[in-house]
This record gives structure tokens, C-alpha cells and sequence, in this order.
């Protein structure tokens, strides 16, 4: 039974800064890639970002790239997502979600289990 739990949500205000976190309760969590998507209200859920099992690769959406950081720390099955530079638009539920794959996917469907998710609101 895989479970993915994320925190570290809340509300800032425009150019400040969160720090997501996903505990994952997975035995063999190093064989899994991890990655973040978004939702905003009414609208499809997105990539936000990933990385591979071991750590040594990612891949970002663009409109996130070079604001936001994916890492993993494989000995605490724990995979964070740091967002600086924030902006209203980033406001969204934001979820982590996890493949046992050896390879980084961005499309939800390639993902098997997800996390209950943890809002991030931007003020202006």
C-alpha cells in the first residue's frame, strides 16, 4: 500500500517563498520517480515538475523553471518541492504523486498514486 502525504502549504504573499514536502510510505521508495502537479479551480491538473529515483535527473514546466527546486531524500522517503518567486498564478491544490519507474514522466496519467494534496495560495 503506497501512501503519499503531502504539507507545507499556506498562504504568501507575491515573491515570497513556500516549501512543499511529500512523505511517501513506500519500501522501496529509490525505485520510484516522484513529481508535482497542479490544480487551480476550474481548471485541468498540471506538471509541475520531476525527478528521477536516484535524484540525478529533472525536468520542470516552463513556467516554473528557475523558481522552483524538485529534490528527494531517498533515506527519508521524502520528495520536496521549494517554490521561490512566487506569483498569483501559481495559486492551486497542489499534489505529489509517485511511478515505479526508472524514467520521468509529466503527463498525470503515467503517475499511479497520488497524495490527498495541500493548497498554496498567492495574494497579489
Amino acid at each position: 500500500q503506497v501512501q503519499l502525504v503531502e504539507s507545507g502549504g499556506g498562504l504568501v504573499q507575491a515573491g515570497g517563498s513556500l516549501r512543499l514536502s511529500c512523505a511517501a510510505s513506500i519500501r522501496t521508495f529509490s525505485s520510484y520517480a516522484m513529481a508535482w502537479f497542479r490544480q487551480a479551480p476550474g481548471k485541468e491538473r498540471e506538471f509541475v515538475a520531476t525527478i528521477t529515483r536516484t535524484g540525478g535527473s529533472t525536468y520542470y514546466a516552463y513556467s516554473v523553471k528557475g523558481r522552483f527546486t524538485i529534490s528527494r531524500d531517498n533515506a527519508n522517503n521524502t520528495v520536496y518541492l521549494q517554490m521561490n518567486s512566487l506569483k498569483p498564478e501559481d495559486t492551486a491544490v497542489y499534489y505529489c504523486a509517485a511511478r515505479f519507474t526508472s524514467t520521468i514522466y509529466s503527463s498525470p496519467s503515467q503517475y499511479n498514486y497520488w497524495g490527498q494534496g495541500t493548497q498554496v495560495t498567492v495574494s497579489s
